[in-house]
This record gives C-alpha cells, structure tokens and sequence, in this order.
C-alpha cells in the first residue's frame, strides 16, 4: 500500500528540487560568456514555482536556499548577486505585492523595489568599476528610465508565464 506524503515533507521536496535547478541554472549563467541575464531570469522562475506549487513559505525557503548556496558556491557572483538581490527574490515578493488587488499601488511597490535594488546595484558596482563616480552620474537618469521600462516588460513576461503555467504546475503536485 503506497502511503501518502505529508504537506511539509512534499513542500521540501517541491523546494529542494528546484534550488537544484535553479542552483544549475545560475551555475550555466556564470560559466557562459552571452545571455546571462537571461538564464538569471529564468532561474528566477523557480521560486514562482515554488510559491505557486507550494505557498509563500517554499517560495522563501527555494530563494534563501539558491542565494545563500550560489553566493558560496558559484565562480563568478556577479550572477550569485543579481539572483540574490533582484531575480530570485522578486517573483517571491511579486506574488504577496499582487495580493492587494489595487493595480496603482501594485505598480508604485513593484518599481520602488527594482528602483531600491537598482540603486544598491549602482552604487555597488560604481565603487568597483567606475572609480570616477561623479562624471557617471550624470547618466543615471537614463539607467532608471530604461531599467523602469525593461522591468515592467519582466514584471508583465512574468506574470504571463505565471498564468499560462500556473495552474499546470498546480495539477502536476495535486494542489487547487
């Protein structure tokens, strides 16, 4: 007789499983010379898998789990800190800001939070690559205008793909 497994034990399995694939996605993204942003953001989908397979709290745990493990683990951390900071946390975060239901405020938190990570990013990177800040700033503006613009564009590519496979990965773990 086969026994059925508990909430918790499927919820850490469904999490495990894809920390590892989101763990070897970003290892394939640090080991690519092209299209790491790409596969950044694709592992990044893993913990909106994780939310949509198995609530808020796998979502967390596939996220802190992937950062925690690409940050010791991965070669290069530039792709470990962009995961860490934006494209693993976000899907995470778009799911509980989505639940307001108000789209004004939804949009306002969503661009404050890119706009916060971007800004953490700028000044991170700036203080490492260019070493002649105040000249660099002058062209910030641009960087948030098109980084807002690009986001959006993620935020609404998300969302789709949310939607089209959402209720697929649901059936496919036996959750409504």
């Amino acid at each position: 007789m086969r026994r059925k497994m508990g909430k918790k034990s499927v919820q850490a399995a469904i999490g495990g499983v894809l920390t590892a694939l989101s763990l070897l996605l970003l290892y394939l993204a640090a080991l690519l010379p092209t299209g790491q942003l790409a596969v950044v953001a694709l592992a990044g989908l893993a913990p909106a898998a994780a939310v949509i397979t198995g609530g808020f709290a796998t979502g967390f745990l596939c996220y802190g789990a992937t950062s925690l493990l690409s940050l010791l683990l991965l070669p290069g951390k530039g792709c470990a800190l962009l995961y860490t900071l934006l494209l693993g946390l976000y899907p995470v975060l778009k799911g509980l800001i989505e639940r307001i239901r108000k789209l004004a405020l939804e949009i306002v938190l969503k661009l404050a939070f890119f706009n916060l990570v971007l800004t953490v990013l700028w000044f991170v990177f700036s203080a490492l690559v260019f070493p002649l800040l105040p000249e660099r700033l002058s062209v910030a503006g641009w960087y948030y205008g098109i980084g807002n613009a690009v986001f959006l564009l993620y935020d609404y590519g998300v969302s789709k793909l949310i939607s089209a496979y959402g209720p697929r990965l649901r059936k496919a773990v036996g959750r409504r």
